[in-house]
């Protein structure tokens, strides 16, 4: 007999760099100290958090975790899966034939009773990438973890297992995943702040040739997002064109 695992759901997971960590904290801790010189992004996030603040994707820390996490990880995402696809069934998903794009990152600042409800994102792909993390939150507790939700709720009496599953944070420890995918953060206890930074990313089929197989994964020419566009929250938003 044999125990076949049917329709798995694919999560990127991976760690930054040490000088991009402290980088990006030490942006992190400018923007809380002084927020009101960056966007509020919590009108337009599903988020009930003490603070969410865009970051001007030009700084040279997001243009690094951009150009050397992001769209690497979301690109290394697609390789994963589609490769795994009939050669017949992979559509324009081959080198060459789409390109990746950032549209928006921003930071997450939660405190004690502060949470993330279930939801999706916009676009194609989304992530987070851990800062700081309180020492209570700890993987033997549901508090502060990532949760990942699977289609159906867990309901041990009939079988429904593996529908959720809990992801600790780390700091430099960072997540790519469809923009479909739901997931939730409770909320934590006690002292201290969780900084995470999310982010969304889209990807969009080419001409053929466009970029040479094995090229660097570059923005999506033509594509070019104003300051204020945030793909965040909302599964109800325009997505990109299907294929062509």
């Amino acid at each position: 007999m044999e125990m076949l695992s049917l329709f798995p759901r694919y999560v990127l997971k991976g760690h930054l760099p040490d000088a991009l960590l402290s980088q990006l904290i030490t942006l992190a801790g400018q923007v809380l100290a002084d927020p009101d010189t960056s966007p509020d992004a919590s009108v337009k996030l599903a988020g009930q958090l003490d603070q969410q603040r865009e970051l001007a994707p030009q700084h040279p820390a997001v243009t690094s975790l951009a150009s050397t996490v992001i769209l690497p990880g979301c690109d290394h995402w697609i390789r994963h899966v589609i490769e795994r696809q009939p050669p017949q069934g992979r559509g324009p998903w081959i080198p060459g034939r789409y390109g990746l794009q950032l549209v928006d990152v921003w930071l997450n600042a939660q405190r004690a009773g502060d949470y993330n409800p279930v939801h999706t994102h916009g676009g194609s792909f989304s992530g987070v990438v851990f800062l700081k993390v309180p020492p209570q939150i700890r993987p033997d507790s549901f508090d502060g973890q990532l949760c990942f939700h699977g289609p159906e709720e867990w309901h041990i009496q009939s079988f429904h297992t593996g529908m959720v599953h809990y992801a600790h944070p780390v700091p430099g420890d960072f997540y790519v995943f469809p923009a479909w995918q739901p997931h939730s953060v409770p909320p934590f206890r006690g002292e201290g702040e969780r900084w995470s930074l999310a982010f969304n990313v889209i990807a969009v089929p080419q001409p053929a040739g466009l970029r040479p197989p094995g090229a660097p994964v570059n923005v999506i020419p033509n594509v070019t997002p104003s300051a204020s566009v945030n793909l965040s929250l909302s599964s109800r938003r325009p997505k990109p064109g299907g294929f062509s």
